[in-house]
């Protein structure tokens, strides 16, 4: 079995120049991410393709994450996680420029792909480092810090794409550039960069073993993924069904990813003076669980389902960061990152399961089926986190 963490692994401070070179890199990545996701639909709609063939490439997406998530730790064990991050980046800036030139509707299944596998890698990899650069006692404020951040990178690229457009070259030049930039900070911090060695972890460990061994982080960014990208992809109908019109549909929408800025970095210090992290994780499934419950009765008031979902909002990406918080405090070495990459595969198969159990309970039950499939998924997280905390107390 994977070793767990030893006193003596732990950093003894914060180290921000690792934390910054990650955080800034990814951060980068995330816009290249907003920004491209609806240019390609967007002028993929221009050429004519149906919003099913729209959507079937952009599935690819979350076929590519799960597929790269296994062979991640062992790629950038031979080759240093600096470095993979650094190819992987020069490859997502490829690819991305290779969507221009492509003519051929078939030739953007690959290269969606490539783009999508290098980003995954990435987001392993940037994680594993600033878990590994943050002590046990910082790492909740680390990593809400992170996502913080990264969350205002998702929010610019579609602004940014608002602002150039999806004409000519430009947007494509403009997002190469913005991935080249993301190298930057891992060379200046190519130094500090976490070894792999093999000594550290187990290498004999099956992938979905990892996947098992902390299953309070894995299920919880699982259902993180599935909360995250069913709401967004169905609350505009929700809200439609409900009599709303887009435009205020589209800012109670709003409120989510809001919440989720504004309450991670506040949460995540919350996690570092917890005794146990899971029991903060447990409220944070018990607070998701409330908030779908109680949407049905407050919709109708546009301010209190607002104030709602800005909660709401904030709580369920909690999930993810004192997740992540709770697996870095667990493990140490190959073993973490290992586990991260398990992490973000669990996060891949949330997107697949999350809209369509939502979209099947909407067919099923109408509006209130959105709450009823939401609420699901919390109750069962509860429940296996209850569990776990009964039959594994946090060892002193």
């Amino acid at each position: 079995m994977p070793a767990q963490i030893r006193a003596d692994q732990q950093p003894q401070g914060v180290q921000w120049l690792s934390i910054i070179a990650a955080i800034a890199s990814i951060t980068l990545v995330g816009i290249v991410y907003g920004l491209s996701t609806p240019l390609l639909s967007v002028i993929l709609e221009k050429r004519g393709f149906s919003a099913s063939m729209i959507g079937l490439n952009t599935a690819v997406a979350g076929v590519a994450a799960i597929a790269v998530a296994p062979i991640a730790t062992p790629i950038a064990a031979r080759l240093g996680v600096a470095t993979t991050m650094i190819l992987m980046v020069a490859l997502a800036a490829i690819s991305f420029v290779g969507f221009y030139f492509a003519e051929a509707f078939w030739l953007w299944f690959p290269l969606r792909a490539v783009l999508n596998a290098s980003i995954t890698v990435l987001f392993i990899l940037s994680e594993y480092w600033i878990s590994t650069a943050s002590p046990n006692h910082r790492r909740g404020l680390v990593l809400g810090l992170y996502a913080t951040v990264l969350s205002l990178g998702f929010a610019f690229g579609p602004w940014l794409f608002s602002q150039i457009g999806s004409d000519g070259f430009l947007p494509f030049g403009v997002t190469c550039a913005i991935a080249a930039l993301a190298a930057i900070p891992l060379l200046i911090a190519m130094g500090e960069s976490p070894s792999l060695d093999n000594e550290e972890g187990s290498e004999g460990s099956s992938f979905l073993g990892y996947v098992w061994l902390v299953p309070t982080a894995t299920a919880a960014v699982l259902v993180f993924g599935a909360a995250e990208t069913g709401a967004f992809a169905l609350f505009p109908i929700y809200g439609g069904r409900l009599g709303y019109s887009e435009a205020d549909a589209a800012m109670l929408l709003s409120m989510i990813g809001l919440g989720n800025v504004v309450l991670q970095i506040p949460l995540g210090l919350i996690s570092d003076r917890v005794r146990d992290r899971r029991i903060l994780l447990l409220i944070c499934a018990l607070a998701g669980m409330a908030g779908t419950l109680l949407l049905p009765f407050v919709a109708s008031y546009w301010s209190l389902a607002a104030v709602l979902l800005f909660i709401w909002g904030g709580f369920i990406a909690a999930l993810y960061t004192i997740g992540l918080a709770h697996l870095g405090s667990q493990l140490s070495g190959r073993d973490l990152a290992s586990a991260n990459a398990a992490f973000v595969f669990c996060y891949g198969i949330g997107m697949t399961l999350g809209p369509q159990a939502i979209g099947i309970g909407m067919d099923t039950a109408g509006p209130s089926g959105f709450s009823g499939s939401l609420a699901i998924f919390f109750a069962l997280y509860a429940l296996l986190v209850g569990v776990r905390l009964v039959r594994r107390p946090r060892r002193a």
